[in-house]
């Protein structure tokens, strides 16, 4: 039965109907129209959906939405306005999206790992990025641009 739920998304409480179950992906899309996060698999093996729940990277297609209340929630979105923030400006500089479809996972997924590990080698950001699939086979402009947003940081 669906009720209200009370989450935080980009800095910003949300009030929204959805059933526990639901899907975060679900709702973000549907009833915030935050459409970074794309569907992709469903099953939490491609990443297009990835956001972050309190700093990590998660596959938003299988976490259900009463898993995030109080709980931040961040999307592709709160990376917009102003100057564009170094993993996106490297994936820019890279020309790393094709069709942009897997972009928002790898941005997302980079963005956290970074955190973690702000001067990886080439092995640790492959291996980082190894569960997000880009169907275009950009992945050499994807491993060039987080090797340069993790130069830019440094």
């Amino acid at each position: 039965m669906a009720r209200r739920v009370t989450i935080l998304v980009n800095g910003k409480r949300h009030r929204v109907q959805a059933t526990p179950d639901t899907p975060l992906l679900y709702v973000l899309r549907n009833e915030l129209s935050l459409h970074g996060p794309r569907f992709g698999c469903g099953l939490a093996q491609c990443g297009a959906c990835t956001v972050h729940i309190n700093g990590a990277a998660v596959r938003s297609c299988v976490v259900p939405v009463s898993a995030v209340r109080g709980k931040r929630v961040r999307t592709l979105e709160s990376l917009a306005g102003g100057r564009p923030h170094p993993v996106v400006q490297a994936f820019i500089d890279e020309g790393a999206a094709q069709c942009g479809y897997c972009i928002n996972g790898m941005v997302m997924q980079s963005i956290a790992f970074l955190r973690q590990n702000p001067h990886p080698t080439e092995a640790q950001i492959k291996k980082a990025l190894n569960a997000n699939i880009c169907r275009c086979g950009t992945h050499y402009r994807i491993l060039r641009a987080v090797q340069r947003a993790a130069k830019a940081k440094a």
